[in-house]
Protein backbone atom coordinates (compact mmCIF):
# COMPACT_ATOMS: atom_id res chain seq x y z
CA UNK A 1 0.00 0.00 0.00
CA UNK A 2 1.27 3.45 -0.86
CA UNK A 3 2.56 5.61 1.95
CA UNK A 4 0.15 8.47 1.28
CA UNK A 5 -2.75 6.11 1.84
CA UNK A 6 -1.77 6.17 5.52
CA UNK A 7 -3.84 9.37 5.78
CA UNK A 8 -6.94 7.25 5.41
CA UNK A 9 -5.64 4.69 7.83
CA UNK A 10 -5.25 7.36 10.46
CA UNK A 11 -8.99 7.98 10.07
CA UNK A 12 -8.77 11.29 8.19
CA UNK A 13 -10.49 12.35 4.99
CA UNK A 14 -8.33 11.83 1.94
CA UNK A 15 -9.20 14.89 -0.04
CA UNK A 16 -9.42 18.56 0.70
CA UNK A 17 -12.07 18.98 -1.99
CA UNK A 18 -15.20 16.80 -1.63
CA UNK A 19 -16.05 14.65 -4.62
CA UNK A 20 -19.53 16.17 -4.64
CA UNK A 21 -17.96 19.48 -5.65
CA UNK A 22 -17.11 17.85 -8.95
CA UNK A 23 -19.01 15.36 -11.11
CA UNK A 24 -21.47 18.03 -12.22
CA UNK A 25 -20.53 18.65 -15.83
CA UNK A 26 -21.22 15.28 -17.45
CA UNK A 27 -24.94 15.04 -18.28
CA UNK A 28 -26.61 11.71 -17.59
CA UNK A 29 -27.53 9.35 -20.40
CA UNK A 30 -26.27 9.80 -23.93
CA UNK A 31 -23.09 8.34 -25.36
CA UNK A 32 -21.33 6.44 -22.58
CA UNK A 33 -17.80 6.90 -23.92
CA UNK A 34 -18.17 10.67 -24.08
CA UNK A 35 -19.75 10.72 -20.64
CA UNK A 36 -16.93 8.58 -19.23
CA UNK A 37 -14.30 10.91 -20.71
CA UNK A 38 -16.00 13.84 -19.00
CA UNK A 39 -16.01 11.94 -15.71
CA UNK A 40 -12.30 11.21 -16.07
CA UNK A 41 -11.67 14.93 -16.56
CA UNK A 42 -13.69 15.74 -13.44
CA UNK A 43 -11.87 13.09 -11.44
CA UNK A 44 -8.55 14.58 -12.55
CA UNK A 45 -9.76 18.01 -11.46
CA UNK A 46 -10.69 16.49 -8.10
CA UNK A 47 -7.08 15.39 -7.63
CA UNK A 48 -7.34 11.70 -8.54
CA UNK A 49 -4.03 10.31 -9.83
CA UNK A 50 -3.21 8.17 -12.84
CA UNK A 51 -4.02 4.78 -11.31
CA UNK A 52 -7.54 5.91 -10.47
CA UNK A 53 -8.01 7.70 -13.78
CA UNK A 54 -6.87 4.65 -15.75
CA UNK A 55 -9.31 2.47 -13.84
CA UNK A 56 -12.13 4.93 -14.45
CA UNK A 57 -11.30 4.96 -18.16
CA UNK A 58 -11.98 1.21 -18.29
CA UNK A 59 -15.48 1.40 -16.75
CA UNK A 60 -18.36 0.03 -18.76
CA UNK A 61 -22.13 -0.32 -18.55
CA UNK A 62 -23.47 -3.40 -16.76
CA UNK A 63 -27.03 -4.12 -17.96
CA UNK A 64 -27.66 -6.43 -15.01
CA UNK A 65 -27.19 -3.49 -12.64
CA UNK A 66 -29.94 -1.55 -14.39
CA UNK A 67 -32.15 -4.61 -14.28
CA UNK A 68 -31.65 -4.95 -10.52
CA UNK A 69 -32.23 -1.25 -10.01
CA UNK A 70 -35.58 -1.43 -11.75
CA UNK A 71 -36.87 -4.58 -10.06
CA UNK A 72 -36.46 -4.50 -6.28
CA UNK A 73 -39.38 -6.84 -5.77
CA UNK A 74 -38.43 -7.85 -2.22
CA UNK A 75 -39.66 -4.49 -0.95
CA UNK A 76 -43.21 -5.33 -2.05
CA UNK A 77 -43.48 -7.71 0.92
CA UNK A 78 -45.27 -6.62 4.06
CA UNK A 79 -43.25 -6.12 7.23
CA UNK A 80 -44.15 -9.42 8.92
CA UNK A 81 -43.33 -11.51 5.86
CA UNK A 82 -40.15 -9.57 5.15
CA UNK A 83 -38.89 -9.69 8.74
CA UNK A 84 -39.56 -13.37 9.24
CA UNK A 85 -37.90 -14.20 5.95
CA UNK A 86 -34.76 -12.26 6.80
CA UNK A 87 -34.46 -13.02 10.51
CA UNK A 88 -34.05 -16.78 10.51
CA UNK A 89 -33.06 -18.77 13.57
CA UNK A 90 -29.69 -19.42 11.98
CA UNK A 91 -29.11 -15.69 11.49
CA UNK A 92 -30.06 -15.10 15.11
CA UNK A 93 -27.65 -17.80 16.29
CA UNK A 94 -24.77 -16.55 14.17
CA UNK A 95 -25.43 -12.98 15.26
CA UNK A 96 -25.23 -13.93 18.91
CA UNK A 97 -22.05 -15.87 18.21
CA UNK A 98 -20.48 -12.84 16.50
CA UNK A 99 -21.36 -10.64 19.46
CA UNK A 100 -19.34 -12.98 21.67
CA UNK A 101 -16.50 -13.55 19.18
CA UNK A 102 -15.84 -9.84 18.69
CA UNK A 103 -16.88 -8.66 22.13
CA UNK A 104 -13.73 -6.59 22.64
CA UNK A 105 -14.12 -4.84 19.28
CA UNK A 106 -17.78 -4.13 19.97
CA UNK A 107 -16.87 -2.72 23.36
CA UNK A 108 -14.29 -0.45 21.71
CA UNK A 109 -16.90 0.65 19.16
CA UNK A 110 -19.39 1.43 21.93
CA UNK A 111 -16.75 3.32 23.91
CA UNK A 112 -15.60 5.46 20.97
CA UNK A 113 -18.86 5.95 19.07
CA UNK A 114 -21.66 5.08 21.49
CA UNK A 115 -23.32 2.58 19.16
CA UNK A 116 -24.88 -0.56 20.65
CA UNK A 117 -23.20 -3.82 19.48
CA UNK A 118 -26.50 -5.43 18.49
CA UNK A 119 -27.29 -2.55 16.14
CA UNK A 120 -24.03 -3.03 14.24
CA UNK A 121 -24.56 -6.78 14.24
CA UNK A 122 -28.07 -6.45 12.81
CA UNK A 123 -26.83 -4.45 9.83
CA UNK A 124 -23.87 -6.78 9.42
CA UNK A 125 -26.16 -9.80 9.32
CA UNK A 126 -28.79 -8.34 7.00
CA UNK A 127 -26.35 -6.73 4.59
CA UNK A 128 -23.97 -9.63 3.96
CA UNK A 129 -24.76 -12.52 6.32
CA UNK A 130 -21.82 -11.42 8.46
CA UNK A 131 -19.51 -11.17 5.48
CA UNK A 132 -20.57 -14.46 3.93
CA UNK A 133 -21.92 -12.89 0.76
CA UNK A 134 -20.77 -9.41 -0.19
CA UNK A 135 -21.82 -9.37 -3.85
CA UNK A 136 -19.93 -10.28 -6.99
CA UNK A 137 -20.63 -7.22 -9.14
CA UNK A 138 -17.66 -5.25 -10.45
CA UNK A 139 -17.98 -2.16 -8.26
CA UNK A 140 -16.45 0.23 -10.80
CA UNK A 141 -18.89 -0.87 -13.49
CA UNK A 142 -21.84 -0.84 -11.10
CA UNK A 143 -21.29 2.73 -9.96
CA UNK A 144 -20.43 3.96 -13.46
CA UNK A 145 -23.67 2.40 -14.73
CA UNK A 146 -25.78 4.07 -12.04
CA UNK A 147 -23.93 7.38 -12.36
CA UNK A 148 -24.53 7.43 -16.14
CA UNK A 149 -28.18 6.45 -15.72
CA UNK A 150 -30.57 9.37 -15.23
CA UNK A 151 -32.48 7.92 -12.30
CA UNK A 152 -30.11 8.94 -9.45
CA UNK A 153 -26.96 10.46 -10.99
CA UNK A 154 -26.53 13.00 -8.21
CA UNK A 155 -25.96 10.14 -5.76
CA UNK A 156 -23.62 7.98 -7.80
CA UNK A 157 -21.41 10.46 -9.66
CA UNK A 158 -19.58 11.57 -6.50
CA UNK A 159 -19.27 7.90 -5.53
CA UNK A 160 -17.54 7.17 -8.82
CA UNK A 161 -14.87 9.78 -8.10
CA UNK A 162 -14.45 8.49 -4.55
CA UNK A 163 -13.98 4.97 -5.86
CA UNK A 164 -11.37 6.21 -8.34
CA UNK A 165 -9.60 7.85 -5.40
CA UNK A 166 -9.67 4.63 -3.36
CA UNK A 167 -8.18 2.76 -6.30
CA UNK A 168 -5.56 5.43 -6.88
CA UNK A 169 -4.42 5.25 -3.26
CA UNK A 170 -4.18 1.49 -3.37
CA UNK A 171 -6.81 1.04 -0.67
CA UNK A 172 -8.92 -1.21 -2.93
CA UNK A 173 -8.03 -2.98 -6.20
CA UNK A 174 -9.47 -1.73 -9.46
CA UNK A 175 -11.40 -4.99 -9.87
CA UNK A 176 -13.01 -4.86 -6.43
CA UNK A 177 -16.45 -6.45 -6.26
CA UNK A 178 -19.51 -5.79 -4.15
CA UNK A 179 -23.26 -5.24 -4.28
CA UNK A 180 -25.01 -4.28 -7.51
CA UNK A 181 -25.57 -0.73 -6.20
CA UNK A 182 -21.87 -0.16 -5.50
CA UNK A 183 -21.65 -0.92 -1.78
CA UNK A 184 -18.42 -2.53 -0.59
CA UNK A 185 -17.49 -4.82 2.26
CA UNK A 186 -19.07 -6.69 5.13
CA UNK A 187 -21.29 -3.80 6.16
CA UNK A 188 -21.83 -2.52 2.60
CA UNK A 189 -20.69 1.09 2.49
CA UNK A 190 -20.40 3.29 -0.57
CA UNK A 191 -16.94 4.49 -1.64
CA UNK A 192 -17.26 7.97 -0.16
CA UNK A 193 -18.10 6.48 3.23
CA UNK A 194 -15.19 4.07 2.86
CA UNK A 195 -12.97 7.10 2.38
CA UNK A 196 -14.27 9.24 5.19
CA UNK A 197 -15.64 6.76 7.75
CA UNK A 198 -13.30 3.78 7.29
CA UNK A 199 -11.53 2.71 10.47
CA UNK A 200 -8.78 0.22 11.28
CA UNK A 201 -10.31 -2.11 13.85
CA UNK A 202 -7.67 -4.84 13.99
CA UNK A 203 -4.61 -2.59 14.22
CA UNK A 204 -2.82 -3.82 11.11
CA UNK A 205 -2.50 -0.35 9.61
CA UNK A 206 -5.00 -1.04 6.83
CA UNK A 207 -8.73 -0.72 6.34
CA UNK A 208 -10.00 -3.90 4.72
CA UNK A 209 -13.76 -3.80 4.83
CA UNK A 210 -14.13 -6.98 2.77
CA UNK A 211 -11.88 -9.23 4.84
CA UNK A 212 -11.53 -7.75 8.33
CA UNK A 213 -14.55 -8.01 10.62
CA UNK A 214 -13.04 -5.65 13.23
CA UNK A 215 -12.47 -3.05 10.52
CA UNK A 216 -16.09 -3.47 9.39
CA UNK A 217 -17.42 -3.17 12.95
CA UNK A 218 -15.49 -0.01 13.75
CA UNK A 219 -16.36 1.55 10.39
CA UNK A 220 -20.06 0.81 10.88
CA UNK A 221 -19.95 2.37 14.35
CA UNK A 222 -18.23 5.49 13.04
CA UNK A 223 -20.71 5.72 10.19
CA UNK A 224 -23.74 5.36 12.45
CA UNK A 225 -22.42 7.97 14.86
CA UNK A 226 -21.88 10.37 11.95
CA UNK A 227 -25.56 9.96 11.10
CA UNK A 228 -26.54 11.16 14.56
CA UNK A 229 -26.61 8.07 16.78
CA UNK A 230 -27.32 8.92 20.42
CA UNK A 231 -25.31 6.87 22.89
CA UNK A 232 -27.15 4.85 25.54
CA UNK A 233 -30.59 5.56 24.11
CA UNK A 234 -33.15 3.06 22.75
CA UNK A 235 -34.13 2.88 19.10
CA UNK A 236 -37.24 0.65 18.94
CA UNK A 237 -39.57 -1.02 21.46
CA UNK A 238 -42.55 -3.21 20.62
CA UNK A 239 -45.83 -2.03 22.12
CA UNK A 240 -49.49 -2.90 22.41
CA UNK A 241 -52.08 -0.42 21.18
CA UNK A 242 -55.74 0.03 22.17
CA UNK A 243 -58.52 -1.06 19.84
CA UNK A 244 -59.45 2.56 19.17
CA UNK A 245 -57.33 5.70 19.09
CA UNK A 246 -56.40 8.56 16.76
CA UNK A 247 -54.59 6.56 14.09
CA UNK A 248 -53.81 9.57 11.94
CA UNK A 249 -51.01 10.53 14.33
CA UNK A 250 -49.17 7.24 13.82
CA UNK A 251 -46.26 6.92 11.42
CA UNK A 252 -43.11 8.90 10.77
CA UNK A 253 -44.96 12.08 9.83
CA UNK A 254 -45.98 12.80 13.42
CA UNK A 255 -43.74 12.91 16.50
CA UNK A 256 -45.14 12.95 20.04
CA UNK A 257 -43.65 12.49 23.51
CA UNK A 258 -43.73 8.93 24.78
CA UNK A 259 -45.86 10.22 27.66
CA UNK A 260 -48.55 11.20 25.16
CA UNK A 261 -48.62 7.71 23.61
CA UNK A 262 -48.91 6.25 27.09
CA UNK A 263 -51.80 8.59 27.83
CA UNK A 264 -53.53 7.27 24.72
CA UNK A 265 -53.27 3.70 25.97
CA UNK A 266 -50.03 2.50 24.38
CA UNK A 267 -48.13 0.07 26.62
CA UNK A 268 -44.88 -1.92 26.22
CA UNK A 269 -45.37 -5.52 25.22
CA UNK A 270 -42.55 -6.44 27.62
CA UNK A 271 -40.24 -4.47 29.87
CA UNK A 272 -40.55 -0.71 30.13
CA UNK A 273 -41.13 2.21 27.79
CA UNK A 274 -38.52 4.91 28.52
CA UNK A 275 -39.64 8.50 28.26
CA UNK A 276 -38.57 10.67 25.34
CA UNK A 277 -39.73 14.05 24.14
CA UNK A 278 -39.74 12.74 20.58
CA UNK A 279 -41.10 9.40 19.37
CA UNK A 280 -43.20 7.80 16.65
CA UNK A 281 -45.80 5.08 16.87
CA UNK A 282 -45.19 2.74 13.92
CA UNK A 283 -47.89 0.34 12.76
CA UNK A 284 -46.45 -0.98 9.49
CA UNK A 285 -49.42 -3.27 8.79
CA UNK A 286 -52.15 -1.07 10.17
CA UNK A 287 -53.84 -0.73 13.52
CA UNK A 288 -54.41 -4.49 13.92
CA UNK A 289 -50.82 -5.54 13.17
CA UNK A 290 -47.45 -5.24 14.93
CA UNK A 291 -46.77 -1.93 16.71
CA UNK A 292 -43.57 -0.23 17.82
CA UNK A 293 -42.45 2.99 19.46
CA UNK A 294 -39.53 4.41 17.48
CA UNK A 295 -37.09 6.68 19.32
CA UNK A 296 -34.82 9.36 17.80
CA UNK A 297 -32.13 6.77 17.06
CA UNK A 298 -34.53 5.13 14.62
CA UNK A 299 -33.91 8.02 12.24
CA UNK A 300 -30.33 6.79 11.91
CA UNK A 301 -31.62 3.52 10.49
CA UNK A 302 -33.54 5.53 7.90
CA UNK A 303 -30.34 7.33 6.93
CA UNK A 304 -28.72 3.96 6.24
CA UNK A 305 -31.63 2.78 4.08
CA UNK A 306 -34.84 4.62 3.18
CA UNK A 307 -37.15 1.59 2.98
CA UNK A 308 -39.31 1.57 6.11
CA UNK A 309 -39.84 -2.18 5.82
CA UNK A 310 -36.09 -2.82 5.68
CA UNK A 311 -35.05 -0.44 8.45
CA UNK A 312 -37.86 -1.55 10.73
CA UNK A 313 -36.67 -5.12 10.19
CA UNK A 314 -33.08 -4.11 10.95
CA UNK A 315 -34.09 -2.21 14.08
CA UNK A 316 -36.30 -5.07 15.24
CA UNK A 317 -33.50 -7.58 14.54
CA UNK A 318 -31.22 -5.52 16.78
CA UNK A 319 -33.80 -5.65 19.59
CA UNK A 320 -34.02 -9.43 19.21
CA UNK A 321 -30.25 -9.71 19.49
CA UNK A 322 -30.60 -7.66 22.66
CA UNK A 323 -33.11 -10.12 24.14
CA UNK A 324 -36.53 -8.89 22.96
CA UNK A 325 -39.18 -11.52 22.11
CA UNK A 326 -40.50 -12.31 18.64
CA UNK A 327 -43.02 -9.64 17.65
CA UNK A 328 -46.74 -10.23 17.89
CA UNK A 329 -48.10 -10.22 14.35
CA UNK A 330 -51.62 -9.52 15.55
CA UNK A 331 -54.49 -9.93 13.09
CA UNK A 332 -53.95 -7.29 10.39
CA UNK A 333 -56.41 -6.78 7.59
CA UNK A 334 -55.21 -8.37 4.32
CA UNK A 335 -53.04 -6.00 2.33
CA UNK A 336 -52.74 -5.51 -1.42
CA UNK A 337 -50.70 -7.52 -3.88
CA UNK A 338 -48.34 -5.70 -6.23
CA UNK A 339 -50.89 -5.39 -9.03
CA UNK A 340 -53.48 -3.98 -6.64
CA UNK A 341 -50.92 -1.64 -5.12
CA UNK A 342 -50.07 -0.25 -8.55
CA UNK A 343 -53.77 0.31 -9.20
CA UNK A 344 -54.04 2.11 -5.88
CA UNK A 345 -51.02 4.28 -6.70
CA UNK A 346 -52.52 5.22 -10.05
CA UNK A 347 -55.75 6.19 -8.30
CA UNK A 348 -53.92 8.25 -5.72
CA UNK A 349 -51.90 9.95 -8.43
CA UNK A 350 -55.10 10.77 -10.31
CA UNK A 351 -56.39 12.35 -7.10
CA UNK A 352 -53.40 14.66 -7.02
CA UNK A 353 -51.06 12.85 -4.63
CA UNK A 354 -47.35 12.47 -5.33
CA UNK A 355 -46.61 8.81 -4.65
CA UNK A 356 -43.50 8.71 -6.80
CA UNK A 357 -43.02 5.86 -9.24
CA UNK A 358 -45.93 3.49 -9.84
CA UNK A 359 -43.98 0.48 -8.60
CA UNK A 360 -46.32 -1.47 -6.34
CA UNK A 361 -44.17 -0.69 -3.29
CA UNK A 362 -45.70 0.82 -0.16
CA UNK A 363 -43.21 3.65 0.18
CA UNK A 364 -43.41 6.83 2.24
CA UNK A 365 -45.31 8.81 -0.40
CA UNK A 366 -47.91 6.08 -0.84
CA UNK A 367 -48.37 5.69 2.92
CA UNK A 368 -48.91 9.43 3.34
CA UNK A 369 -51.45 9.51 0.52
CA UNK A 370 -53.29 6.47 1.89
CA UNK A 371 -53.52 8.12 5.31
CA UNK A 372 -55.01 11.27 3.84
CA UNK A 373 -57.54 9.38 1.73
CA UNK A 374 -58.56 7.19 4.64
CA UNK A 375 -59.28 10.27 6.73
CA UNK A 376 -61.21 11.91 3.88
CA UNK A 377 -63.31 8.78 3.45
CA UNK A 378 -63.99 8.39 7.17
CA UNK A 379 -61.87 5.25 7.53
CA UNK A 380 -59.32 4.60 10.30
CA UNK A 381 -56.31 6.57 9.02
CA UNK A 382 -53.60 4.01 9.78
CA UNK A 383 -51.86 4.25 6.36
CA UNK A 384 -52.41 0.54 5.66
CA UNK A 385 -53.96 0.09 2.18
CA UNK A 386 -56.68 -2.51 1.84
CA UNK A 387 -59.06 -3.73 -0.84
CA UNK A 388 -61.77 -1.68 0.83
CA UNK A 389 -59.77 1.51 0.27
CA UNK A 390 -58.94 0.51 -3.30
CA UNK A 391 -62.60 -0.06 -4.06
CA UNK A 392 -63.55 3.23 -2.44
CA UNK A 393 -61.15 5.05 -4.75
Amino acid sequence: MRNHARILLAGLALSAVPAAAFAQNAPCGGDFSAWRDAMVAEARAAGVGNAGLNALSSARIDPEVLKRDRAQGVFTLDFATFARRLISQNRMDVGRSKLKQYASTFQKARSEYGVAPEVITAFWGLETDFGGYQGDFNTLNSIATLAHDCRRPELFRPQLISLARLIDLGVVPRDITGAWAGEIGQVQVLPDDYLTKGRDGDGDGQIKLKTSSPDAIMTAANFLQSLGWRANEPWLIEVKVPAEMEWYDTGLHESLPVSEWKARGVTPRSGSLPDSAESHLLIPMGRKGPAFIAYPNFKVFLEWNQSLTYVLTAAYFATRLGGAPIFDEGNPEPGLNQTQMKALQRGLTADGFDVGEIDGILGAGTRDAVREEQRRLGMPADAWPTVKLLNAL
